[in-house]
């Protein structure tokens, strides 16, 4: 795991617009980064990974900040070695881990010593030692916590 991490357990606060409040400390965290953040919409369930993509792309370019996405990435391990900084966003957490698990990815993440990581919700489980501990609904087994 990277160890330069921002770790928020939501990405919105009651009654404001979603991500609001993570914009300047995520602005802060990345100091010098403006390009090369990939995102990973692999937790989301409920909407496409285009739309999460376009949603985080959206609101980080109000700060200054490009972002790819991973699902859009021929290489995803590739796409992992290449980013400046990893950011994975919330949503379900044995999603994520399965499709993590699913294309080769928990190795190349924590290969990446020094990369900036933020995570938020399911983004932030990844972070921790293990899975055990999420409370999120168990829709599919990854194949180990």
């Amino acid at each position: 795991m990277p160890d330069k991490l921002l770790l928020f357990s939501n990405s919105t606060n009651a009654g404001e617009p979603w991500m609001e409040y993570t914009l300047p400390h995520i602005r802060e965290f990345l100091e010098d980064i403006s390009t090369g953040v990939l995102f990973i919409p692999y937790a989301g369930v409920t909407i496409s990974y285009d739309e999460y993509y376009a949603g985080v792309q959206s609101n980080l370019e109000k700060i200054g900040i490009e972002v790819q996405s991973i699902h859009h990435a021929d290489d995803p391990v590739q796409a992992i070695r290449d980013a400046r900084a990893i950011m994975i966003g919330g949503g379900n957490s044995f999603q994520l881990l399965h499709q993590l698990q699913a294309n080769r990815l928990i190795e190349p993440i924590r290969q990446r010593q020094g990369a900036p990581y933020i995570g938020w919700s399911a983004g932030t489980n990844m972070a921790c030692p293990t899975l055990k501990t999420t409370n999120d609904m168990p829709i599919i087994e990854p194949q180990q916590f």
